[in-house]
């Protein structure tokens, strides 16, 4: 099992997103299973992969840190090309991903990868848990296409009041908090909301993010 693609993917697909995995957990995690799911009721077919680090913890079952960036990076920019080659033409291509996933994906963007029509980040790592003077947001600004966040206001990679006292972050296009919302979207017990909730929310705000794009926008 190389890859995870929802029903909607193909050369049919109006919008198609490459959904990297977290640093810890793999491409059929039950975030991962879950947010496809509702990605795809919202019209946008996804397709997800593991990075080699990943694929070798399948193979033997032995627990590693993730590769390094450039790595990482190359990895992604295989499966971008892949995925171009099987859609149409006219197909929006999307990356984005869980947690460092997605940091990847914007990663990849501040570098123009070509066919890339937007970043989806769910839960990105703007600092390590505990050290908030180590952020990683140094490439928004070089970020070739309109980007996307969707952040639990709980998440200790960043939290509302300290995401907030940032300013304005030049690259990224949106921002949307989800109330109550841990790293996995997941809510205290006392909360409406449930992690399930939460990710639906989350799809929803991805859906009219992409609408906005198909309505208009170019490449980067």
């Amino acid at each position: 099992m190389n890859r995870i693609k929802t029903k909607g993917y193909g050369k049919g697909a109006k919008s198609v997103m490459l959904l990297a995995h977290g640093a810890g957990a793999p491409m059929d995690s039950p975030f991962m299973e879950q947010l496809s799911d509702a990605l795809d009721r919202q019209g946008i077919a996804t397709v997800r992969f593991e990075f080699p680090y990943m694929v070798r913890r399948r193979e033997d079952g032995r627990k590693r840190p993730p590769d390094r960036m450039p790595v990482l990076l190359d990895s992604f920019r295989a499966e971008v090309a892949r995925v171009r080659d099987e859609v149409s033409e006219d197909c929006l291509m999307l990356v984005g991903g869980k947690s460092m996933g997605g940091r990847v994906a914007s990663m990849l963007a501040s570098e123009h990868a070509p066919g890339i029509a937007g970043v989806i980040c769910y839960g990105y790592p703007f600092h390590p848990p505990g050290k908030p003077d180590r952020w990683r947001i140094d490439h928004f600004s070089t970020v070739g296409c309109p980007m996307m966040i969707v952040q639990g206001t709980r998440d200790p990679f960043g939290k509302l009041e300290e995401v907030a006292a940032q300013g304005e972050m030049p690259g990224l296009s949106r921002l949307c908090w989800l109330d109550g919302g841990n790293h996995d979207f997941q809510t205290p017990a006392k909360h409406p909301g449930s992690q399930a909730t939460l990710i639906e929310q989350a799809a929803g705000e991805t859906g009219r993010f992409v609408q906005e794009l198909l309505a208009g926008s170019e490449l980067c």
